[in-house]
């Protein structure tokens, strides 16, 4: 690689968020109001190159099975083939990557030398309502409906409408796991925050606590629109939650 740049300036978002976060939610309607280029989820990359067989896929394959993390430079090199295709030209929103240090500074370097312009957006949450959301969901062993004791509730508790079956809670769903899954994000993610900050790159940290999903996603598009990222035009009618930018 060298560093000549030769791309479009076109946005690189990357998405981070704990889970439970809404990032999913948010990756979409990015996608189609602001953004204009495609959610990639780098573990859906690797389920597809599973399926396929490729050499991508067989090495991803073999580690797993092994027990072992998939290592860096098979997801370094997932995204940078990832990065070139076409659809990729008015931007991409990248999810689940970069996740370690190592990825970071290889992934700064890619959109270098394609002269990619990335930013950070960061769904800031409040943890005790994540735990709360997430532990009170319950889930049908036979069909799958899922359940909120909150908003979603069955209407005979514990028991599923559609089939009679006694709700259960997943194992992700257990408050225990919940928190240790927290903590363990927090442990991954703040590194490679602090690296994007210190590297210059934009980081918006969104508080959307009380504001819709559409209204994150509005404030999302302003502070892109404002850094120059995005046309003005797609960045406009005002954020409603409080936006940091560092």
């Amino acid at each position: 690689m060298t560093s000549q740049s030769k791309g479009t300036g076109a946005p690189v978002i990357i998405l981070f968020g704990s889970p439970g976060s809404g990032k999913g939610t948010q990756a979409k309607l990015l996608t189609q109001n602001c953004l204009r280029g495609p959610h990639v989820s780098t573990g859906d990359m690797l389920r597809r190159h599973i399926s396929a067989g490729d050499q991508i896929g067989d090495k991803a394959e073999a580690l797993i099975r092994a027990g072992k993390l998939v290592s860096d430079e098979i997801v370094n090199e997932l995204v940078e083939k990832r990065l070139d295709e076409p659809d990729c030209g008015n931007g991409i929103i990248l999810d689940g990557y970069p996740r370690t240090l190592n990825q970071a500074s290889v992934l700064l370097n890619m959109l270098a030398i394609r002269g990619l312009r990335p930013a950070v957006i960061y769904l800031m949450v409040d943890y005790e309502k994540i735990v709360a959301r997430l532990s009170g969901r319950r889930q049908c062993p036979v069909c799958g409906t899922l359940y909120s004791l909150k908003t979603n509730p069955p209407k005979v508790l514990g028991i599923c409408d559609l089939d009679g079956a006694t709700l259960v809670t997943r194992e992700d769903d257990r408050e225990e796991v919940i928190r240790e899954r927290l903590r363990a994000y927090d442990l991954q993610t703040v590194p490679i925050l602090n690296y994007f900050r210190e590297a210059g790159v934009p980081t918006v940290e969104v508080n959307g606590a009380g504001a819709t999903p559409e209204e994150i996603m509005r404030q999302i598009c302003d502070s892109l629109a404002g850094s120059g990222l995005i046309p003005a035009a797609m960045g406009k009618n005002g954020a409603v939650s409080e936006t940091r930018v560092g």
